[in-house]
């Protein structure tokens, strides 16, 4: 037991991620909730409930509790949170500071649902800090110098694009084109094109596998199964690349055409340092091939993928918990708030 404990957390649409102060990331988990009807009562959390995703019998719903980057479903994240807190390399405290990251462009019923949610499950105070500003932390940028860091974050449910300079945003656009959007494109196309309907879990397997948004010099390929359109009776069908491309042309069009968006908004002495510090990629959507290449080819400048693109929001937010009072200016924006009530 110990008296007062700091944790960072990155509540993403995918996955939530947990770092402890001093420790580093202890939680990494889907944020999925397994729920059964019937008992009213959670079945499963995390990496168990992703193992039931698109499996489960009438009486047991498998939902993801945070959508589009925000809380969907306010009583499941409790409930999913509460279990992830209860982990056992978690030491219980008295006290209990939590640094959560949050999309850009948030409301204020939003923000506000975040901070009663983690009160709500014991945590006081709690800060918040928009996620491009918590990538930047996390991939070690001088944020603090009077010169541009343009971060897009492509998440699962929201890619957030912004442009940092002397530790605060300057300008930023969330949009909800993503990587959760990028599965709906391959069912619909394989739906369309292969006559073959398949789920969720399917879709993210042919991403990963065969995905990309400029020609690879490898020919790829892939067999999936699932039920056939007409006959209704399960089938086999080979995938290529080439397919996938065609599908997922168009949201990443989406995507570097919002990029743009921004640097068109943004002062012109700052897209002078873009043209010189170049744009960093993070967010599991940064990993697909080609994003990176696509993105430099039609803004015109350089396009790095930050290093492990998938823990530095979670990593961002550890920087806040181990030096606090260091980097506590980039929380009062949203925290002055909610320490006064």
């Amino acid at each position: 037991m110990i008296l007062k404990k700091t944790i960072g957390i990155d509540l993403g649409t995918d996955t939530t991620q947990i770092y402890l102060g001093g420790a580093g990331i202890i939680v990494n988990e889907p944020s999925i909730v397994a729920y059964n009807n019937l008992t009213n009562r959670i079945v499963a959390v995390g990496a168990e409930a992703k193992k039931m995703l698109s499996r489960t019998p009438a009486h047991i719903t498998v939902l993801r509790p945070v959508g589009n980057g925000v809380i969907a479903d306010f009583d499941m994240v409790k409930e999913m949170i509460q279990s992830f807190l209860k982990r056992e390399n978690i030491p219980w405290s008295w006290m209990t500071r939590v640094v959560v990251s949050v999309p850009t462009n948030l409301t204020e019923v939003e923000r506000k649902s975040v901070e009663d949610l983690f009160r709500e499950v014991g945590a006081t105070p709690v800060f918040l800090i928009e996620q491009p500003l918590a990538a930047a932390l996390g991939s070690r940028l001088d944020i603090h110098q009077p010169t541009a860091h343009f971060i897009v974050n492509i998440g699962a449910g929201t890619t957030d694009i912004a442009m940092i300079s002397l530790s605060g945003i300057v300008v930023s656009r969330r949009l909800k084109i993503a990587g959760d959007y990028l599965n709906n494109e391959i069912v619909r196309g394989v739906r369309e094109e292969l006559k073959l309907n398949i789920g969720e879990p399917t879709a993210e397997e042919i991403k990963l596998a065969v995905g990309s948004v400029v020609p690879m010099n490898e020919k790829l390929e892939l067999v999936i199964r699932g039920r056939d359109v007409q006959n209704g009776l399960p089938r086999e069908a080979l995938i290529k690349d080439t397919q996938v491309r065609f599908w997922l042309a168009r949201p990443a069009k989406l995507i570097v055409e919002a990029i743009k968006d921004v640097i068109e908004n943004a002062p012109p002495e700052l897209v002078g340092d873009v043209y010189r510090n170049g744009i960093y990629l993070c967010g599991g959507g940064s990993m697909l091939r080609g994003v990176d290449q696509l993105a430099s080819k039609e803004i015109g400048v350089p396009v790095a993928v930050i290093e492990d693109p998938l823990t530095c929001v979670a990593r961002g937010t550890g920087v806040l918990c181990d030096k606090f009072q260091e980097y506590q200016h980039l929380l009062n924006i949203f925290s002055h708030a909610s320490e006064e009530r």
